[in-house]
């Protein structure tokens, strides 16, 4: 646990966290039901993974070339890619699909909690230069007016635009590690993502919506 985190921004990511992953074999139980036994197993063992992994202090390793986090975001990225062409997706309503992701919204407000107390860089959070809130608000109103007819145009718009501002807080944290560190030294340094709960972060949020937007745009274009 990262010493200089409140609680109240633990719980807030853990909680996050939670959500994602309780949503997330829901809709595996609603529309994918015979993938759900290898599903939940599969879950788990990425969470577990990576607790393991940060709580072992492997993550933390800044310094080593390349650094473990390296590694961490390349299995995001291998992981959404592979989920977002799947059958398991595939299955999911499009509305589900973008109403899903709402969960960007509280996400984005204990960001910005954890930047304003120093726990996370600031240009990470909506103060800096991290506007995926839009996505997360968006994806409720959207995701519900999708679920009672709206046109698809609708779904077009936000996939897009939810992608494109999820890449641009990916390259910001990228930017952001110690590794690069293009916003200078402590506080603008991303090295809170090797901690427990903060390492689901990427390897859960982001996960979740990259492979929702790959998914989505898969169906629409």
């Amino acid at each position: 646990m990262l010493p200089s985190a409140s609680l109240m921004v633990n719980l807030g990511f853990a909680a996050v966290t939670a959500t994602v992953v309780i949503l997330w074999l829901l809709g595996v139980w609603r529309w994918a039901r015979p993938s759900l036994g290898v599903v939940v197993v599969g879950t788990l063992a990425w969470l577990g993974l990576f607790a393991a992994l940060a709580l072992s202090g492997i993550l933390q390793r800044f310094d080593a070339r390349p650094p473990p986090i390296a590694g961490v975001m390349l299995s995001v990225l291998l992981m959404g890619i592979t989920l977002g062409r799947s059958k398991i997706l595939d299955a999911i309503p499009t509305a589900a699909l973008v109403l899903f992701n709402g969960f960007r919204l509280p996400l984005e407000l204990f960001m910005h909690a954890a930047a304003r107390e120093g726990t996370m860089p600031s240009e990470m959070s909506f103060s800096g230069y991290n506007f995926d809130i839009v996505s997360g608000a968006s994806a409720i109103l959207i995701g519900l007016a999708l679920w009672r007819g709206a046109p698809v145009w609708l779904a077009k718009v936000w996939a897009v635009l939810g992608l494109a501002l999820l890449l641009i807080v990916v390259a910001v944290a990228l930017a952001a590690t110690p590794t690069v560190h293009a916003f200078g030294p402590v506080p603008h340094l991303n090295t809170f993502i090797a901690y427990v709960p903060f390492v689901y972060l990427p390897t859960v949020s982001v996960l979740a919506a990259l492979a929702s937007h790959i998914a989505l745009l898969r169906r629409l274009f």
